[in-house]
């Protein structure tokens, strides 16, 4: 595993616990008695970014099976 692998190993890492405490966040926000619409909507948005580039990271790990 090259220094550029083991750097997007840790990125990626980085951005799952991210992605899971995001959430975490909405799941309590949304079940709370007073919902603030906008930032549920913000929190989303983020946590869908996340997983767009959570996808492209886990991409680029895999091996080019053309090669």
């Amino acid at each position: 595993m090259t220094d550029e692998d083991r750097t997007l190993v840790e990125k990626l890492e980085s951005l799952k616990t991210e992605h899971r405490d995001l959430d975490d966040a909405i799941a309590r926000m949304e079940q709370g008695p007073y919902v603030d619409q906008l930032q549920l909507r913000r929190l989303k948005k983020r946590k869908l970014q996340l997983k767009d580039f959570i996808a492209l990271l886990e991409s680029r790990l895999i091996p080019d099976l053309d090669a």
